[in-house]
């Protein structure tokens, strides 16, 4: 290395690492454009917090990506490091070498992330390599830790990811997806035996897998990025920042603890959400969205949020607490119309839909084609079809049979990515009938008239911009109905009256239907478009 201009880490084109395609499910690459906004966010906060210090000038900042792949992280910190302390350390080996081994540091997911990380940063996938940027390492990993780990088997899974033994116990020629950062009791003794001593980071930053890729595909797939960054805060870093799926924010299979633990979490500091498919991650389908977040330790207050759309913005960030809701609301926009709503203290619809299985029969049940045959049939509202089946079938809630029901179906959503709907078009069941696990029974009435004005109430843009605020995945599950009023049938509800009822100006109503289509009678039903490829 001979002068300032032989040494890059970014500026070519095109850069490499925007080209890489993800390699399965747990192996997301963060694109460098993405990566960069993250520390821009952390470099303003460091800013605001050290009289308007550059972090990328202290060369006492120490930086660690518990689960790196690509490196970006790495390589763009260091990139940022080597014009920061040009001043402070003005050779320029002399430099790299302070930050390479004094203030990166990583831990690779995979065999092969890991060297495709040192790649990134030491242009060698040893450190000690010939052709490696860095010149003070005795061992190949450098400060890019990778050793292959084993889960904890218990009763058929591992104690600490969940991963199932039949699945990943697949002997040495394959990935476990152990990942060392969360397999362990003690994270701190952890690091310091990944890395040789005690070690304190400044900030911790990453994309962590988002699920096990152990044959649980789509909604059945158990997430793990909330492991990380519960071991993450645990090391108690000055500052850590993730982009993780947002459906943590309102769902998320096994997500509740750690829901409740973010949104009462006072030291969180700013959230940029990406809730359009693709936005963030171009090409990556994660339903729901992604977002970043900057966890502050000194901060004690209230959370920035701001939604990206298109790239931009859509208003200026605002400062809330999060956890005024047993769900982050995530638009801005959406608060002060759900505090109208919530203002009049009125039941909500949750208490009135059904759970799962309203009749006890799961989704693969099958009817028979006709009710020939059959005592006393009832008629079955079954996937895409109608069966019959004999009314001693039915072994739960079959005092609703005879009554008026308004049916919804449980999954809800196309591969569009933008949703507008957030509801499929009721269904209003006649005396004589019952329905799958493909349905909720969203009400059931001792008429027809009631029933009616029901399902007219559930097509409104108002119920379905309310259940939108807690509908994070396809899934439309009782849940997502407690923001919605339960309001008396006596009459029939159309957005105009609802809007009065509740006070809303006219820019929350444009702001309603901005983002909620209309249901019409011509718009064939969603229900049937739904697929059920979830992240």
């Amino acid at each position: 290395m001979n002068g300032q201009a032989s040494f890059s880490l970014s500026g070519r084109n095109p850069d490499v690492l925007t080209c890489i395609a993800n390699l399965s499910n747990d192996e997301v690459f963060t694109p460098p454009e993405f990566a960069n906004r993250m520390l821009d966010t952390l470099a303003e906060a460091w800013a605001a917090d050290n009289n308007g210090a550059d972090i990328w000038a202290d060369s006492s900042v120490g930086f660690l990506d518990p689960c790196a792949k690509s490196g970006v992280y790495l390589r763009a910190i260091t990139s940022r490091l080597t014009k920061g302390l040009a001043n402070e350390i003005p050779n320029l080996q002399d430099r790299v070498n302070h930050i390479l081994t004094k203030q990166v540091f990583g831990i690779g997911i995979t065999h092969l992330t890991s060297l495709l990380a040192r790649r990134s940063v030491y242009c060698s996938k040893h450190a000690t390599g010939k052709h490696s940027i860095a010149k003070s390492f005795d061992s190949d990993n450098g400060n890019i830790w990778f050793e292959r780990t084993e889960h904890t088997w218990v009763d058929g899974k591992c104690e600490y990811c969940g991963a199932s033994k039949k699945t990943l116990d697949r002997g040495e020629g394959f990935e476990t997806h152990a990942y060392a950062f969360i397999h362990t009791d003690d994270i701190k003794a952890r690091v310091a035996e990944l890395f040789g001593g005690v070690m304190q980071f400044d900030v911790i930053i990453g994309n962590p897998p988002y699920q096990l890729d152990d044959g649980g595909y789509g909604t059945s797939a158990a997430p793990i990025y909330q492991l990380f960054v519960e071991k993450a805060l645990a090391l108690d870093p000055r500052y850590a920042v993730f982009v993780t799926p947002s459906r943590w924010m309102a769902g998320g299979k096994g997500l509740d603890k750690y829901r409740e633990r973010m949104l009462s979490d006072r030291r969180l500091r700013n959230i940029a959400d990406f809730p359009k498919l693709y936005e963030g991650f171009p090409g990556v389908k994660i339903r729901g969205g992604i977002s970043y977040f900057l966890w502050d330790r000194d901060h004690h207050g209230p959370c920035q949020v701001e939604t990206i759309w298109d790239g931009q913005p859509t208003g200026p960030a605002v400062s809330r607490h999060l956890d005024s809701y047993d769900i982050l609301v995530r638009r801005n926009e959406a608060v002060p119309i759900l505090e109208k709503v919530r203002a009049k203290g009125e039941p909500t619809l949750d208490a009135r839909v059904s759970s799962r299985k309203p009749f006890g029969l799961a989704t693969n049940f099958k009817g028979k084609p006709s009710s020939a045959g059959l005592r006393k049939p009832v008629r079955l509202f079954e996937n895409q079809r109608i069966g019959w089946v004999a009314r001693k079938d039915i072994l739960i809630n079959s005092e609703w049979i005879d009554e008026w029901k308004v049916l919804m179906t449980a999954v809800q959503g196309t591969s569009a990515a933008v949703e507008n709907k957030f509801l499929s078009k009721p269904i209003i069941a006649a005396p004589g009938t019952a329905c799958t696990e493909t349905y909720l029974v969203a009400g059931h009435f001792d008429n027809e008239t009631t029933a009616a004005n029901y399902a007219k109430y559930l097509r409104t843009r108002f119920v379905r911009f309310l259940v939108s605020l807690r509908k994070a995945t396809q899934h439309a599950t009782r849940d997502v109905y407690s923001f919605v009023p339960d309001l008396p049938l006596d009459r029939e509800w159309t957005d105009a009256k609802l809007y009065k009822r509740y006070g809303l100006t006219k820019d929350e109503i444009a702001f309603i239907e901005s983002q909620i289509a209309e249901h019409t009678d011509t718009t064939p039903d969603d229900a049937d478009s739904a697929d059920g490829d979830d992240e």
